[in-house]
């Protein structure tokens, strides 16, 4: 079954506003629609976009999470939170293990203590880094030597640590809390516009941040194209031709197909037989064949030729 809709939305405009930000420009809207759109597409952008996290870690030497580290400025808490804050893209579904070995050497450092960051992991080929200077900690001791594990995976939205601590790869490993999506921040804003004389219609403006593991605009059409899936599955059979969208021009309108009889240059008696016949416009009188057009009421063999001169005419 096919039935006709309301008009669809045009992406109008997409503008960078910085090197992880971006803002798409939606209109015209039916009225409402901008909240609609507006509220399910930053649903899904914070919530089903994949992405990959640490999920759980070891130290050498310690046990569990309560525990103070010699040689570390930080307890094992404060690394647990740093590790959480690493931006990562895994190309794997399968779990990812990653390693960290390093040694002390407060003579390269200002404050006498060696940072850790996360461009010290040795990542697989499967994983991209987002944020290399994410701090992990500080050895205050030129002599100790840190040694970490790190377990990676993929997912969407939030992972409890609860959950986390449930599907640990290795048991004595330490689990994490992981936050999966790559989208940090999604913002919108429903304004009226108008087109033309029609003032009834909204704009909607969605600015969405991300970690620089996926472009606004990948996560964008991303998060668009999970909600046509969603709603195909519930459609059924059914199918909606889309009205004219307001403002756009037809394939026809921007031909000139759509150019009335009375504009065509044709004689007044020819021009009123058309019209006389229900022939309104230039893409109607294309359709029609010799025959038809010679079966036309008070269409005459000159009218014929005039049209079908017109005809070539037009489409030179």
């Amino acid at each position: 079954m096919t039935t006709k809709a309301i008009h669809t939305a045009n992406l109008a405009e997409v503008n960078d506003l910085g090197e992880n930000s971006a803002e798409f420009v939606i209109k015209p809207l039916y009225y409402g629609y901008g909240n609609t759109l507006g509220n399910s597409l930053r649903r899904v952008l914070l919530s089903s976009i994949k992405g990959a996290a640490i999920t759980s870690f070891s130290i050498d030497g310690t046990t569990h999470e309560y525990s103070a580290i010699p040689g570390i400025r930080e307890d094992v808490v404060d690394i647990m939170l740093n590790l959480k804050n690493i931006r990562l893209k895994s190309h794997s579904d399968s779990p990812v293990e990653a390693t960290l070995e390093i040694k002390g050497s407060a003579q390269s450092e200002k404050d006498g203590d060696k940072r850790v960051t996360a461009s010290d992991i040795k990542f697989p080929s499967e994983i991209e880094l987002g944020n290399p200077n994410q701090v992990i900690c500080h050895i205050d001791d030129p002599n100790f030597v840190l040694k970490m594990n790190f377990v990676i995976e993929s997912g969407c939205g939030y992972l409890t640590i609860s959950e986390s601590g449930k599907e640990r790869l290795h048991s004595d490993m330490i689990a994490l809390d992981a936050v999966f999506t790559p989208v940090l921040r999604v913002r919108y804003k429903v304004e009226n516009t108008r087109v033309g004389q029609d003032t009834n219609l909204q704009q909607l403006t969605l600015t969405v941040d991300t970690d620089g593991t996926i472009t606004p605009r990948d996560a964008f059409e991303e998060a668009a194209a999970i909600l046509v899936e969603q709603y195909k599955a519930l459609a059924g059979g059914t199918e909606v031709k889309p009205a004219e969208t307001p403002g756009v021009k037809t394939e026809e309108e921007t031909s000139g197909l759509t150019l009335p009889i009375e504009e065509l240059g044709l004689s007044a008696r020819t021009a009123n037989a058309l019209t006389n016949n229900g022939i309104k416009n230039l893409a109607q009188l294309i359709d029609l064949t010799d025959a038809q057009l010679k079966e036309l009421k008070g269409f005459g063999s000159k009218a014929l030729e005039e049209v079908t001169e017109k005809i070539t005419e037009f489409k030179k």
